[in-house]
């Protein structure tokens, strides 16, 4: 499939990491065994992101008797797309997802019966919010970054609940929400801190998190890890950061040489203390595994093209990547089996999707 997998040596704190018993005890079993619950298939989905006709696009995944990704359904979202510079344009929770709609200033609202996905309606944003690129779900709440503001939502009914935060600038590269807090990347170089009040709504204001002059440039891809929070400084030395709920930062080193070379940019947090990024520059995931103040970066796993967003199965089973092949053939994903290790063996990629240059977000629903 051309997938290599390319080891570095263990530098002596993944070794104190794996003495400890954390990484051994990521998984109980093999991934590729496991299918998700009996008569409901693994959906993949992403979207196309299309300027005038934004559109959902969701996969099967078969393990057997040969893996493979098929095309399942191509869904129109009733709006317009052309985010870009972004992660978590595509989010999916339970039986609901959402997916933005750049163009058009809304965010559509998806739902799956059995194996069955469609769009089910539209939701607005919040007066004077514009151009939504990322969004985050949990069981309540729908959060949404756009250009001028972050905002929440009643989900899934989509209302605006609580009050909107203002954004400094027009930099937003994607939200997340951990359980005390969501967080803001800015590409300018900034993790606001946007506290949840204890009706999980945003309270209102933000506090841009001080970041070290090795881990604040180029903040993209965000993921949370209980209330702690991993992101990706992508052109920083240490392309991996840790913040806590105390603004405490602590960052890790990164694929070396670091930019332009390697920039993990897009992050997903797996089992255990497991992180995996998209690395852009470098066509690959790189793994990191961090304890609560610091971490390491294990290795990487190439692929035939320049990875856009990443995601992990609700199991934390399989992980999705969409990158746009190197060969110009558009947009792929490739799904790949998490192993008791934390590491990855390739399953299956999609075929190209006719007139579809690239893809936009990406999400996993079992």
């Amino acid at each position: 499939m051309g997938f290599v997998s390319t080891k570095v040596v263990i530098c002596p704190a993944l070794r104190r990491l794996l003495a400890g018993g954390l990484l051994t005890t990521l998984f109980a079993i093999s991934a590729l065994a496991q299918r998700a619950e009996p008569g409901r298939d693994l959906l993949v989905m992403t979207s196309t992101n299309d300027a005038t006709h934004n559109q959902v696009i969701v996969f099967r995944l078969e393990t057997s008797p040969t893996p493979s990704l098929q095309l399942d359904a191509i869904l129109a979202t009733g709006g317009a797309g052309g985010a870009g510079g972004n992660a978590g344009g595509l989010q999916f929770a339970g039986q609901f997802g959402a997916v933005v709609n750049y163009g058009s200033n809304t965010v559509s609202k998806l739902m799956r019966q059995g194996n069955v996905v469609a769009v089910s309606g539209t939701v607005n944003l919040a007066s004077g919010c514009i151009h939504p690129l990322s969004v985050a779900l949990n069981s309540s709440r729908l959060f949404v970054a756009g250009e001028t503001c972050a905002e929440g939502h009643t989900w899934p009914n989509g209302a605006v609940a609580g009050p909107t935060v203002k954004l400094p600038d027009t930099t937003a590269g994607q939200i997340a929400a951990g359980q005390t807090w969501a967080a803001v990347t800015l590409k300018s170089g900034s993790v606001l801190q946007l506290p949840l009040t204890a009706g999980d709504l945003l309270a209102g204001n933000s506090t841009a998190v001080a970041l070290p002059a090795n881990a604040n440039n180029t903040p993209l891809g965000a993921a949370f890890w209980g209330d702690l929070l991993g992101f990706n400084p992508a052109h920083s030395p240490d392309s991996l950061a840790l913040v806590d709920a105390a603004r405490h930062v602590y960052p890790v080193l990164g694929p070396q040489p670091a930019y332009p070379t390697n920039a993990p940019c897009w992050l997903a947090k797996g089992p255990g203390n497991a992180w995996y990024s998209g690395n852009s520059p470098g066509q690959a995931i790189s793994i990191f595994f961090t304890d609560g103040q610091g971490g390491v970066f294990y290795k990487s796993v190439s692929l035939p093209g320049v990875p856009t967003d990443i995601t992990l199965s609700p199991d934390r089973k399989w992980l999705a990547v969409i990158y746009t092949a190197a060969d110009g053939s558009g947009g792929r994903i490739a799904v790949f089996s998490v192993d008791a290790r934390g590491d990855l063996s390739p399953v299956a990629t999609s075929s190209p999707v006719a007139g579809v240059p690239a893809f936009n977000g990406v999400a996993i629903s079992q």
